[in-house]
C-alpha cells in the first residue's frame, strides 16, 4: 500500500507533504488565502494523471521500439454542468471533467497514434479515476 502524509498547522494552507523517500509543499493561491508556495491539490491530481500517462506510454513505445523521442502530457482540469441529468435526484448537477492533451515527438504512423490513445486509457491513475473509489476515513495514532 502507498502511503502519503500531509501536515498542516493552524496559520496557513501550505501543507508539509511527505512520503517515506520524498518531502514537498501543497498550497492555495495568494487569493484564496494562501501562500503559492507550492502546487493547489487540484495540480497535484492532474500532475498524477499526466505522470502516470506519461510513463505507461513510454513503457509501451519502448516495449514496441517505436521511435518517440518524447512524450509530453498536459492536462485541465474544469467543473462542468452534466448535460444528460442522470442524477438530478441527488442535487448534484457537475461532473468532473480532465482534458488530457498528449503531444509526440517521434515518427509514428496513425495506427500506432490510435493505439497510444488506447494505452493511455489504461495508465492506473485514469483507471482510478474513471472507477468508483471508496475513501475509508477513521482517526489515526500519534
Amino acid at each position: 500500500m502507498s502511503k502519503f502524509a500531509v501536515a498542516i498547522t493552524k496559520d496557513t494552507y501550505t501543507t508539509q507533504v511527505s512520503t517515506p523517500d520524498h518531502m514537498g509543499l501543497t498550497d492555495e493561491p495568494v487569493e484564496l488565502g494562501g501562500k503559492n508556495k507550492g502546487p493547489t491539490p487540484y495540480e497535484l491530481l492532474m500532475g498524477a494523471l499526466a505522470s502516470c500517462t506519461s510513463i505507461t506510454l513510454r513503457m509501451y513505445i519502448n516495449r514496441k521500439g517505436w521511435d518517440v523521442q518524447r512524450i509530453r502530457v498536459r492536462v485541465n482540469y474544469s467543473r462542468d454542468y452534466k448535460e444528460d441529468c442522470d442524477s438530478c435526484s441527488s442535487g448534484e448537477r457537475k461532473i468532473d471533467v480532465f482534458e488530457r492533451l498528449i503531444e509526440l515527438e517521434g515518427d509514428v504512423d496513425e495506427v500506432q497514434r490510435s493505439r497510444i490513445l488506447e494505452i493511455a486509457n489504461k495508465c492506473p491513475v485514469h483507471v482510478t479515476l474513471e472507477n468508483n473509489a471508496r475513501i475509508e476515513t477513521r482517526f489515526g495514532t500519534n
